[in-house]
């Protein structure tokens, strides 16, 4: 059997700056701190911090609303077809044939006689 032995890590073939490395050496942010903590650029800093929090409180609100309005149109179009079956059913529901049909059990009967007007004189009432 072979001896057990370490194996030796090859260097990574990039050139060893990645983004954040690339930034800092572009940027010099050392220069601006070498004297301390630049005092004057806060006020600049928290507004620019303040817009972008908005921005994504924005967006987020934004998506909230969109998802809720999806569904309650997804809601309206399932009451719509419900009120339409409803409509159909009533529609149906109040034929002749069919009130007929339901005041047989309660013993009512047609009329085979056409109404009759009633005539009353204006001095009767």
């Amino acid at each position: 059997m072979a001896e057990n032995r370490f194996r030796i890590k090859s260097e990574s073939k990039g050139s060893g700056k990645g983004f954040f490395g690339f930034l800092s050496s572009g940027l010099k942010l050392g220069k601006a701190f070498e004297t301390g903590f630049p005092v004057k650029y806060m006020p600049k800093v928290i507004f620019a911090v303040l817009l972008g929090i908005i921005y994504v409180w924005n967006n987020h609100y934004a998506e909230r609303s969109t998802r809720e309005l999806d569904k309650l149109e997804e809601e309206v179009e399932d009451l719509r077809a419900d009120v339409t079956t409803l409509e159909a059913e009533y529609m149906y529901s109040k034929k002749q044939s069919e009130v007929a049909r339901k005041v047989k059990d309660l013993g009512l009967e047609e009329s085979k006689e056409p109404p009759v007007k009633i005539i009353v004189d204006e001095d009767e009432y």
